[in-house]
């Protein structure tokens, strides 16, 4: 029964989409593209007010009688009350966190309810996210839907049928509609492997921390904790004193940098090599030092900071899975 209810849900997905066309941020819900069907209680409900109506038809109960028609009213206002909630909802804007394999990434929705009624109990979901997100927006105030999606493999892990929907008031009624947008999340090679960071270069390689002599690390201070942050770089005495889970940051004082060839690594296949790659990659980045990154067909000058460290990983993720 579930396996059919997903190849009906995926049809009609599929056919909302070829009537809308693809769509382009800001969006604003039209009565055109929303869809009102009763849900299992609603069912229900229709049909216990039927059975109270042959009931009293039957017997010539005119309290029955009266008591059916103001519970079919009801029903008829709920359906309004349901379809009114989404009508004219904006949604402004989108945005998707990547994640490592294995991971989970996220995408975050900002609704806009411009009117000057409440829009209670607004549903946003997606094919494969652990749960949907549930807001309820205030008259003209701008909320965010944030969902979690795992991601289970490197690449591009497409969003389909991202849905919102209501079944508010009473849960009789179930309006929605569906975003056909290019929403994807970009999922990094896991970070793993045994083998040291490359040595720098530029510098001398018995250089040392503060006391040793040699070149110095400075400090930068401390940030939150990201997925594949090396546990010896966590500040371990702030967290035994309740503070969040902290990464230590520091900046390489000299001018050597490290160069992380994907070449440079015999022995292993293609995934592992990536998975290599992006260990390096977080362990350089935890420590505040320049890096450059060399792949087939490729080549990232050195440089330091999240958005290369954004940008080395994406093309981790991507290698050998899209044009360059």
């Amino acid at each position: 029964m579930s396996r059919f209810r997903s190849d009906l849900e995926r049809r009609i997905a599929a056919w909302a989409a070829a009537r809308q066309g693809a769509d382009e941020l800001p969006v604003r819900l039209r009565r055109r593209r929303l869809y009102i069907l009763p849900t299992r209680a609603g069912l229900g409900f229709a049909a216990a007010v039927l059975g109270m109506l042959l009931a009293a038809l039957n017997y010539g109960n005119g309290t029955a009688l009266a008591l059916a028609g103001i519970l079919a009213g009801i029903a008829l206002v709920a359906m309004h009350q349901c379809h009114r909630n989404l009508l004219e909802l904006e949604i402004a804007s989108a945005e998707t966190t990547p994640a490592f394999a294995g991971g989970r990434g996220g995408l975050t929705l900002a609704l806009l309810n411009e009117a000057r009624i409440a829009r209670l109990r607004v549903q946003v979901d997606v094919a494969g996210a652990t749960r949907p997100a549930v807001v309820d927006l205030a008259p003209n105030t701008l909320a965010r839907a944030e969902l979690e999606v795992p991601a289970k493999r490197r690449g591009r892990l497409l969003l389909e049928r991202v849905r919102i929907s209501t079944t508010y008031p009473f849960g009789l009624f179930r309006a929605w509609t569906w975003l056909n947008a290019s929403l994807a999340i970009v999922v990094f090679p896991q970070p793993r492997g045994a083998r040291p960071l490359p040595a720098p270069q530029g510098i001398r390689h018995d250089s040392r921390r503060a006391g040793g002599g040699g070149e110095q690390d400075e400090w930068r201070g401390l940030r939150p904790f990201r997925d594949g942050d090396s546990p010896r770089q966590v500040a371990w005495k702030a967290y035994a004193r309740g503070a969040p889970l902290l990464v230590k940051e520091y900046a390489s004082s000299g001018t050597g940098q490290r160069l992380l060839d994907f070449g440079r690594l015999p022995g292993l296949d293609a995934e592992a090599r990536l998975e290599q790659l992006a260990r390096w990659i977080v362990d350089a980045d935890a420590l505040g030092e320049r890096y450059g990154l060399v792949l087939p067909g490729r080549e990232f000058g050195a440089d330091r900071g999240t958005e290369h460290r954004r940008r080395a990983l994406t093309a981790l993720a991507l290698h050998g899975l899209e044009a360059p």
